[in-house]
């Protein structure tokens, strides 16, 4: 595999984990931008902590109103809190919420059998397996450990056999 092909195998799996996550309630057309771009910001707010938007925005390289967008789609799912700056009144942090919101816990429920087959063509159920198993390989060697989702460490932990 060389440089492109990597870059072009982790476009497809964007695209799978997309098509695996579960629409928002009231439907994906009924806010602006995409799942991608809240995943992105939400990640960040969790790798820092009382961040303000414009900061998020300099780390991922997002216009600041996509950010504000996806700061707003977090909130409303229970993801995030909000709280004004004690230094500055003007400015609004954003933190993880304290508690898994219902939201939250179903996207971090969702499976990824249904998107997997669909890319594939093929619910062959030894091919899903290897797959899904290479993947898992994958994860477990590439994300730090605060990347993967509480609900999937134990299914990737290495195994003490």
């Amino acid at each position: 595999m060389n440089g492109v092909e990597l870059f072009l195998l982790g476009r497809a799996l964007m695209k799978i984990g997309e098509e695996a996550l579960p629409e928002p309630p009231g439907g994906a057309g009924r806010y602006a931008g995409s799942a991608r771009l809240v995943l992105i910001v939400a990640s960040d707010i969790a790798a820092h902590p009382d961040t303000a938007v414009g900061e998020i925005a300099v780390r991922t390289g997002l216009p600041q109103s996509q950010v504000s967008s996806a700061v707003a789609r977090l909130k409303e799912a229970g993801s995030v809190q909000t709280a004004p700056d004690p230094a500055d009144r003007r400015r609004v942090l954003v933190r993880q919420a304290a508690e898994v919101s219902e939201r939250v816990a179903q996207v971090r429920a969702a499976g990824i059998e249904d998107a997997l087959a669909k890319a594939l063509g093929s619910d062959d159920p030894r091919r899903l397996r290897e797959i899904s198993e290479a993947l898992d390989v994958l994860a477990r060697n590439l994300l730090p450990q605060t990347g993967v989702p509480e609900s999937r460490r134990a299914d990737i932990a290495p195994s003490s056999e």
